[in-house]
């Protein structure tokens, strides 16, 4: 039966695992790319489109990658079209994705947020819209009642640094009434494109936020510096940098001061010269988010905005993008860690890469980098993005646990822009306890359920909460 009770729960141990253990423990989402506005404002929407599938030019991107599959024009895409006529098109595609996580999901976040058990199929379809469109209407169903449904205690989003973090600070002043955080997470991608066109306007703007007139890279890190220290007094424990390539080019400081000078003049910069500002930027940055206590996410190997006729038409993250295929990605992180290290200043790292073939490298280069009396200083992140289904995770499991310490692991997140995703906290903590139940049955790990119920609650929602500072 589809999504049955014990779905993926292919044992009784997982079945234990997950029933009395997993199910019942609250969700730390220490990375999603949620509107604070919208969480702030509790958003109310208008129909099962707009909360599933397209909001105001945002939405979800995995599944408009199958519309443009199954053939559907990009008017019903992200264009302009009838609501209904999108949702029909996405019923249309969801039929011929059987095997794709996309399907499964998408039935999960049917039963668990709207209680429909139905098949989404072009038959079931118009009752799915009107039964799911009652729910919408009602007061009830909002940005705020959704995050409480999942019983979400603290979601870290997505924010530039040249944010005022005002919807942040309104929200710290509810958390008693809303029962969650909401907090910034510092993501310096604008800051790391010393070549892009309008860099200079951006150095402008983050300096008069941070009150530093910043014309030079002496300046540059003052304002970053302020920045920094500016999220954490609003709660950001969180740096996450997007590295879709990363290479490791030392320069000393009158090279990098040279570099700035002619990016906040607008001029032509080689990769080379890209190379040593970002990585100087990004050993700068990591001494203050050490200095902080601070986790630095590293998101890795990603190709994006494939499509320049999709990049013009649509814009960023819209379904455009990849998996990397960077080769000695490894060695470039092992310079920055190794020169982090040596200066003294390497934070809490957590590494994620889009293609699945690091993952052993990026699990045993965290390896040689433990230490400081740190737990877990470094740890290989949860199967991200096209990993984000059975096998990936099932996979990144098994390699956190043959190369380090499993039950420090802090579990999963959604890096998701809608309020319908929680569902994949379930999905992840089922494959846990599916893969942990394989385990029993194989005589590889006790049949103690007070010791491996234990580590299936840490690793849901107590790691987070211990390890990361959100709750001092």
């Amino acid at each position: 039966m589809l999504l049955n009770d014990d779905f993926l729960l292919t044992t009784e141990w997982a079945k234990k695992l997950y029933h009395a253990h997993a199910e019942k423990m609250p969700i730390i989402d220490y990375h999603c790319h949620l509107d604070p506005q919208q969480i702030y404002e509790d958003k109310h929407f208008e129909n099962l489109t707009e909360v599933w599938l397209f909001d105001n030019g945002a939405g979800d991107h995995y599944k408009w990658r199958l519309l443009r599959a199954n053939g559907s024009d990009e008017n019903s895409i992200t264009g302009d079209a009838d609501p209904y006529a999108k949702y029909l098109e996405f019923v249309k595609a969801i039929e011929r994705a059987i095997g794709n996580p996309i399907y499964e999901w998408s039935h999960l976040e049917l039963r668990r947020v709207f209680g429909i058990d139905l098949t989404i199929n072009q038959k079931n379809a118009e009752e799915i819209w009107n039964r799911a469109n009652e729910i919408i209407a009602s007061p009830e169903f909002s940005a705020k009642a959704l995050i409480r449904k999942f019983d979400v205690k603290c979601l870290c989003t997505t924010d530039n640094p040249a944010s005022d973090l005002a919807y942040h600070k309104l929200l710290a002043q509810q958390e008693d009434e809303n029962g969650f955080k909401v907090l910034p997470t510092f993501r310096p991608d604008d800051l790391m494109a010393v070549d892009a066109p309008g860099f200079a306007a951006y150095a402008t703007k983050l300096g008069e936020l941070a009150g530093v007139d910043v014309c030079d890279w002496e300046s540059l890190k003052q304002a970053v510096a302020q920045r920094v220290d500016y999220f954490h007094e609003v709660g950001g424990r969180f740096a996450d940098h997007g590295a879709n390539s990363f290479f490791f080019h030392k320069a000393d400081e009158d090279e990098v001061a040279a570099i700035v000078a002619k990016g906040l003049a607008g001029g032509a910069l080689s990769d080379e010269e890209v190379g040593a500002y970002q990585t100087e930027l990004t050993l700068f940055l990591m001494g203050e988010y050490a200095r902080h206590g601070w986790t630095l996410q590293i998101h890795a190997n990603c190709l994006r905005n494939d499509s320049t006729l999709g990049l013009e038409r649509c814009g960023k993250d819209a379904g455009f993008d990849s998996v990397g295929d960077q080769a000695g990605l490894a060695t470039q992180l092992r310079s920055l860690f190794d020169a982090a290290e040596q200066a003294g200043s390497l934070p809490k790292v957590i590494l994620y890469s889009l293609n699945e073939s690091d993952f052993l490298s990026l699990a045993t280069l965290c390896g040689s980098f433990q230490g400081g009396g740190i737990r877990q200083r470094m740890m290989l992140g949860c199967a991200w993005w096209f990993n984000d289904q059975f096998d990936g995770m099932k996979k990144q499991l098994t390699i956190c646990a043959q190369q380090g310490l499993l039950g420090n692991f802090t579990g999963m997140l959604t890096d998701f822009r809608s309020f319908l995703s929680y569902p994949r906290h379930e999905y992840f903590r089922r494959v846990l306890c599916h893969t942990l139940g394989e385990w029993v049955e194989q005589g590889r790990v006790p049949e103690d359920e007070e010791y491996l119920g234990a580590i299936v609650e840490d690793i849901c929602y107590n790691n987070a909460h211990d390890q990361f500072g959100f709750f001092e």
